[in-house]
């Protein structure tokens, strides 16, 4: 795949911000260890260079969108971020910091009504909102369901790690695009019409990376489990082929709710069975 010129920027900041690592890197004292929580001052050397790096790189990076089988994906990098919110509700705290080793994309849109039907989803249940528009999202999806169509695109819904770093990235912003709540820039609170938007009528909303709709319109299924912080994707809440009624983790808020459950570090959960009109999903697809 030819690199594109934006992505090729993000490279040559990623080089200045080395130089910037190396020259701060005796000034590091401790460090937060990633697995457990703890501090570990023999990696506060590496630590330090990884935080540096990666808030260069989310500061700098220009959205770099690609099309899979006609359906636009955004890159994210892989990085570091601060999982959670120490300023949210108890279920997204403790903070931790949660490191994702490899590049992925990420669907600019939620998977639309059109293209459930043209990767030949199955629901067990009609959409709600169907006959307004095919390029409304789908929902009165299942877990299962959204998961299963993700896969038949080659992909897989995404762990709620990536959804929230896709969100908000190394600058810990509030929403995806920022950190205080624009009207008009998501679909919330009951939008125009009572329900969900056609994807992509609210551009100025998008996040970093150039995904839209993180913020309101459908809450997402994501693949993991819903269980406490602190996030580590190694305690079973990864267990994409758990066929029990264990509740899986929701993100982004929905049309009829309020701006606050719009942030990106807000979660929710249901059942995985739950097939209601607020609820949709995107995929993801790794680079290896």
């Amino acid at each position: 795949m030819i690199q594109s010129p934006r992505l090729v920027v993000a490279h040559i900041t990623t080089v200045l911000a080395f130089a910037l690592i190396f020259l701060c890197l005796p000034f590091a004292v401790t460090a937060q260890d990633v697995s457990s929580g703890g501090t570990t001052p023999t990696a506060s050397a590496e630590v330090a260079a990884t935080a540096a790096l990666d808030a260069s790189v989310a500061a700098n990076w220009l959205p770099v969108i690609d099309t899979f089988d006609g359906v636009p994906m955004a890159s994210v990098p892989a990085g570091c971020f601060l999982m959670g919110s120490a300023d949210g509700t108890p279920n997204e705290q403790p903070v931790n910091e949660v490191c994702l080793a490899s590049d992925f994309w990420i669907d600019v849109y939620e998977v639309t009504h059109d293209q459930f039907a043209a990767f030949g989803g199955v629901a067990g249940r009609a959409a709600a909102f169907a006959d307004i528009g095919g390029t409304l999202p789908r929902e009165r999806v299942t877990w299962f369901e959204a998961r299963d169509l993700c896969a038949l695109r080659g992909g897989a819904l995404p762990s709620e790690a990536e959804w929230e770093y896709a969100a908000r990235g190394a600058a810990q912003h509030a929403y995806p695009w920022g950190d205080v709540f624009l009207p008009g820039v998501a679909v919330v609170s009951l939008g125009p019409g009572n329900h969900p938007e056609a994807v992509g009528e609210r551009a100025d909303g998008q996040s970093w990376v150039g995904a839209q709709d993180l913020a309101g319109n459908l809450w997402e299924w994501v693949s993991s489990v819903y269980s406490p912080y602190p996030y580590a994707a190694h305690d079973g809440r990864e267990d994409i082929n758990f066929k029990g009624d264990l509740p899986r983790v929701i993100r982004g808020g929905a049309w009829s709710y309020s701006t606050e459950l719009a942030r990106s570090a807000a979660r929710s959960s249901r059942p995985p069975t739950t097939e209601t009109s607020d609820i949709g999903f995107r995929c993801v697809r790794h680079t290896n």
